[in-house]
């Protein structure tokens, strides 16, 4: 071999590069970021290009900030990729998948015990947020039928709800020009106030929203006590105002581990409900599940019928093409769990909170504003007399032992709050919250030591990741 080949071979083995083994090669130079590059690349180097810099995203299975689903069997994941190619508003071309998700709609309005799953309408959404969306959207327009004398030319509807919803409640209102009402916190209660929601109701509103499993700090709004209040307020006024339960969390929480709690369609006054596949649901992101008591719920205008992709296809959607793969996940894992399959994980994501909110206190460095015994989550400040340090502290110095705790402010009239979030789910064993405590004891002794808070321009605190 020519010594200039044996001096290549050398200094390819000390330098690799990421490319063909071709001398000429530019792939020593990053390529460019912000317009497309002059050719194509090898389909190894613009992997491992792609590959390396996502190596800098933090890990999402430390990530305690997120209710999305962050694990999965390997099984899911394969039916995953085998439908990631199906267009899931192509009911046509892929009638299998299409029916799997209407057999999911049927599980969960079985599960929510609806008067007659048989006939309950639903659909699988993107997530919790569009199916938010299109409860809403279905709620307007049952309120625009109702009162067609007076609106749009007088009339402005509103929409009832406590100040701690999920921020896809505040786009819906902003996006379709409805008026939100919120009930404020007060003191110790985070969430919603029936008797207050039922005072802020009139004429013009097209429905309250309860959640079940407030973001906050997890805990349950009293649905049961909501509609009792409604139902009071229309024998005093006539007024008759729909619920919606946004159960993004909690809808797969409580019917398994508070079965006892009515909070869905066994009341009346509930006339739509949704709920995140992607998180309690146990699928990875992202599909969302909207569901109504009875086809009057959804006034049919809002429902589209296309045949340009073959067959009558009705649908009621804010978006169109999606893959399946995610309805496909979901319905694999409703058949795999199963009610005592769901019940186990999620007694199981509840009891290692529960455990770790009590070892937190113990520190004795913090109070719990919740214990995790509704949803899988719990919210901490610092304890009374804490003045060296504060939660945005904590946080930033748990991201350098790589969790990702969120601490963030409380909305009105609590923005004095500031507070950590620990959100526990299916994958986050009892190992890895033994290392959380083991990391969170590891940094106190340095936090306790400084003169104060390091500083942060609470006003701008972000709140938390969905």
């Amino acid at each position: 071999m020519p010594q200039s080949e044996r001096d290549e071979l050398l200094r390819l083995s000390i330098n690799p590069f990421y490319g063909e083994a071709d001398p000429t090669s530019e792939m020593t130079s990053a390529p460019p970021r912000h317009r497309l590059p002059d050719g194509p690349t090898p389909p190894d180097t613009a992997y491992q290009l792609v590959h390396d810099e996502l190596m800098l995203d933090g890990n999402s299975r430390l990530n305690l900030a997120t209710f999305v689903t962050t694990w999965m069997e390997p099984q899911a994941t394969l039916l995953m990729g085998e439908c990631r190619d199906k267009n899931m508003i192509d009911k046509d071309e892929y009638p299998r998948t299409a029916e799997l998700e209407r057999r999911c709609v049927a599980m969960l309005a079985d599960l929510w015990n609806a008067p007659d799953p048989a006939t309950t309408v639903g659909c699988s959404t993107t997530g919790s947020s569009e199916a938010c969306m299109l409860a809403g959207m279905a709620l307007k327009r049952r309120w625009a039928a109702r009162n067609a004398a007076r609106y749009p030319a007088t009339a402005r509807p509103n929409l009832v709800m406590g100040v701690n919803v999920q921020v896809c409640w505040d786009k819906f209102c902003n996006f379709w020009e409805v008026e939100a009402r919120q009930v404020p916190m007060e003191g110790d209660r985070f969430h919603l106030d029936p008797e207050a929601a039922a005072e802020l109701c009139d004429e013009d509103t097209i429905g309250v929203v309860a959640v079940l499993g407030s973001t906050f700090d997890g805990s349950y709004e009293p649905v049961a006590e909501l509609c009792a209040a409604l139902d009071a307020l229309q024998e005093r006024t006539g007024l008759d105002i729909p619920v919606h339960v946004d159960g993004a969390s909690g809808a797969m929480v409580a019917p398994f581990l508070d079965e006892d709690l009515v909070w869905d369609f066994r009341l009346p006054r509930v006339s739509s409900i949704n709920t995140s596949g992607h998180k309690y649901g146990l699928v990875y992101p992202g599909v969302g599940w909207a569901l109504w008591r009875s086809p009057a719920e959804l006034p049919e205008d809002l429902v589209f019928r296309v045949n340009y992709l073959g067959g009558d296809m009705p649908t009621f959607a804010l978006n169109f093409s999606r893959p399946g793969a995610q309805v496909v996940a979901q319905y694999h894992t409703f058949l795999r769990l199963g009610r005592d399959g769901y019940r186990a994980v999620q007694q199981t994501a509840r009891d290692i909170a529960g455990k770790l909110a009590g070892q937190i206190a113990e520190l004795g460095d913090f109070r719990l504003l919740t214990r995790g015994n509704e949803l899988p989550v719990f919210a901490f400040t610092t304890a009374p007399g804490v003045t060296a340090f504060d939660v945005f502290d904590v946080s930033r110095r748990l991201r350098e032992h790589g969790w990702l705790v969120p601490a963030y402010t409380f909305p009105a009239n609590r923005q004095d709050l500031s507070v950590l979030r620990v959100v526990c789910r299916n994958g986050f064993s009892a190992d890895l919250a033994a290392l959380l405590v083991a990391d969170l004891k590891r940094v106190l002794p340095e936090l306790r030591s400084q003169d104060g808070p390091l500083g942060r321009d609470k006003s701008k605190a972000t709140a938390f990741h969905h």
